[in-house]
């Protein structure tokens, strides 16, 4: 079993940033893909970005590249989402996730954190 926790969301003005923080427990968070989703309201919950174990695959949704990085820090079992030049489409509930899928991690969630993004 692996739990998540996230933090680090809240409410920032267009163009700024905010880090996303992932904590992870359980004996299988460090050895399966981590990874970050999100849904807006009224919308059905996106992709994000994704990072394997070893950090050499790291994939991101065509709208956040050049925007977002996504990281892991396997000795803390922690993942993080930086956020960059934040635009208010990027406004959602964002979850961690962790899985054995690279291209859909979705074995495992968080409960979500909150990213407002005001114009």
């Amino acid at each position: 079993q692996v739990e998540l926790v996230e933090s680090g969301g809240g409410l920032v003005q267009a163009g700024g940033s905010l880090r996303l923080s992932c904590a992870g427990s359980g004996r299988l968070f460090s050895r399966i893909v981590k990874g970050w989703f999100r849904q807006a309201p009224g919308k059905e919950r996106e992709f994000v970005a994704a990072i394997a174990r070893s950090g050499d695959m790291i994939r991101y949704a065509d709208s956040v590249k050049g925007r977002f990085t996504i990281s892991t820090d396997n000795a803390k079992n922690t993942v993080y989402l930086q956020m960059n030049n934040l635009k208010p489409d990027d406004t959602a509930v964002y979850y961690c996730s962790a899985g054995w899928d690279s291209t859909n991690p979705n074995a495992y969630w968080g409960q979500g954190t909150q990213v407002t993004v005001s114009s």
